[in-house]
């Protein structure tokens, strides 16, 4: 509800977690501020996202100690109290959970303007239902992130999306992987669930298929160390493989991102980290489904290789691949190494 007239100029952005989700906010905020450009952002989200935003004009950040010193209630009132001191004059609630509303709360009386995400729970469950589902795409996160400005009073457009150069390369980025004539693929085989998960024999067929051809240099993403030691293993079968993930920062592995040839990532966060850079990107997909929203941003429908619905009618079973229908734990196993690779090779 809007309980102030005056047309914003300072806008806080609230968007704690996941990563794949702050990510998809990126192409949303360089539009915003493009077609907006005298309007300030301040995202709210954890500390280390912060290089998620560093080069946006007009985007400002600011960390949410979420597990220190602005936990729980009080927490959540010193953060009030923090964010006070920036004097916005409006806010953009784009995660809607427990603390965003929390702290609406507060600056609500202050009578601060602010706008809310509508997250279509009621259709996502249609989507997902084995009886009666109703299928059919569904409003993308990125628009559904954009409707909140347009709440708050802005029209906002992300049809003409704004294409951030191509970095150089970083010095860190540059020690760990020498230029070359090699096309270089990012592969993130991992996801938060196994049901949207690509099978690690069928991630390496790829692997293995792409090295052979010898004009491709795989960059393996990840982490953990459960992850890191699998990507390690896969290292050392193949020739011009590299396991990137725990040896760079954040900055520095978008600075990699964003010169990559192509990335392969399932339904996670390293999709959309390399699609906000306009990097051409392949996804592959499980027991979810591109129809719930969370396609990598501006990329073609071709690019996203999906199980074979015939043979798995109840997909998508679930939303963020937390829930699985019986019957439904390879569905991955549909899509075939050819299939992927041969992918690659026609955008690459």
């Amino acid at each position: 509800m809007k309980l102030v007239s005056k047309s914003p100029s300072h806008i806080l952005v609230i968007r704690l977690s996941a990563m794949g989700d702050v990510a998809m906010s990126v192409p949303v905020l360089r539009a915003f501020t493009q077609q907006n450009p005298s309007v300030k952002i301040t995202v709210l989200s954890r500390a280390f996202l912060k290089p998620l935003f560093e080069d946006i004009k007009n985007v400002d950040f600011y960390a949410a100690d979420i597990k220190g010193k602005h936990k729980g209630l009080l927490g959540i009132y010193r953060l009030s109290k923090e964010i006070k001191k920036l004097n916005i004059n409006a806010i953009a609630d784009i995660h809607n959970v427990l603390r965003s509303k929390v702290l609406r709360f507060f600056f609500s009386l202050q009578r601060i303007n602010n706008g809310v995400i509508d997250k279509g729970r009621v259709e996502k469950k249609a989507l997902t239902s084995t009886k009666n589902k109703v299928f059919k795409q569904l409003k993308t996160s990125h628009e559904r992130y954009a409707d909140v400005f347009r709440k708050l009073g802005f029209s906002l457009d992300l049809s003409n999306p704004v294409i951030p150069s191509k970095p150089d390369l970083s010095s860190e980025v540059q020690k760990l992987i020498h230029q070359d004539s090699l096309k270089w693929i990012g592969i993130a085989p991992f996801a938060q669930y196994q049901s949207k998960t690509y099978p690690l024999d069928l991630i390496e067929e790829v692997i293995f298929k792409l090295s052979t051809i010898n004009q491709y240099k795989i960059l393996l993403f990840g982490g953990g160390e459960k992850e890191i030691t699998i990507l390690k293993n896969i290292e050392s079968k193949y020739q011009n493989t590299i396991t990137v993930a725990g040896k760079l920062s954040l900055t520095n592995e978008l600075n990699l991102i964003a010169n990559l040839d192509c990335m392969v990532s399932m339904d996670s966060a390293n999709a959309h980290l390399a699609a906000m850079q306009h990097v051409k990107t392949i996804t592959l997909w499980g027991i979810t489904h591109p129809f719930a929203g969370f396609a990598p941003f501006n990329q073609p429908k071709e690019n996203l290789l999906l199980p074979d619905l015939e043979k798995y009618p109840n997909i998508p079973c679930s939303i963020y691949g937390n829930k699985i229908c019986d019957g439904y734990e390879d569905v991955m196993r549909s899509i075939s190494p050819e299939k992927v690779v041969e992918k690659i090779v026609n955008i690459s």
